[in-house]
């Protein structure tokens, strides 16, 4: 309880700016608890922020490692793989972010989060292809994984796919009431006008917001 804590209010004042009162909470919730994988990832992310802040290559070699720890202890964390392939293409080893995300989906391949990430990957480095293959592997494995048919959507709506795309957040939006989803769905809605695919069982998308949340 007493690690739980320290985590919970390490991520209260990352959230308020006061980086080095979480880095603290943070070290003192894996010192009492050093099984505790989502505090290792939010002292790496602290780390990795005021690395990158100061470029200070010392505190990212620090922040690495703890990124590194927490996949030790949970080898299916999503946000640390995200944010350590973050850190590597960050330093210059792209190559490394493919690496590391492949072995996850080699260790795990079960796993639809293992591709959904390496699709991320392939997308932000201009390879839409490759990344839409990993998807329908994902959804292969958990048709109706949420963050899958977000991404499937994405790439879809870039290459102008929409009515594909709309009913991809549909999906996405029936599995996981992310707000963001809506905005998304609107704009949609504004550049084809089309109608969007409905099953008979039309959620409805009443205007929300939401916020950016760590997780802990």
């Amino acid at each position: 309880m007493l690690a739980g804590g320290q985590n919970i209010q390490g991520v209260r004042d990352f959230k308020a700016g006061q980086q080095i009162a979480a880095e603290g909470r943070f070290r003192t919730s894996i010192k009492t608890n050093p099984q505790n994988a989502d505090a290792h990832y939010n002292l790496a992310v602290t780390l990795h922020r005021r690395g990158i802040q100061n470029k200070d290559q010392q505190t990212l070699a620090e922040a690495e490692e703890m990124y590194h720890r927490c996949i030790d202890l949970n080898g299916d964390h999503i946000e640390c793989h995200r944010e350590l392939t973050v850190l590597l293409a960050q330093t210059g080893r792209s190559d490394q972010s493919f690496k590391l995300l492949k072995n996850w989906a080699i260790r795990s391949p079960e796993s639809p989060d293992a591709r959904v990430e390496l699709a991320r990957l392939y997308e932000e480095f201009g390879d839409a292809d490759t990344a839409e293959i990993h998807l329908h592997e994902a959804l292969n494995r958990h048709s109706t994984h949420p963050r899958a048919h977000a991404a499937l959507a994405r790439l879809n709506e870039r290459a102008g796919k929409l009515e594909a795309a709309a009913a991809n957040y549909q999906q996405a939006y029936r599995q996981n009431r992310d707000p963001k989803i809506i905005d998304r769905l609107a704009r949609l809605r504004n550049y084809s006008g089309a109608r969007l695919a409905s099953d008979g069982n039309d959620d409805s998308l009443s205007t929300a917001s939401g916020g950016w949340i760590r997780r802990y």
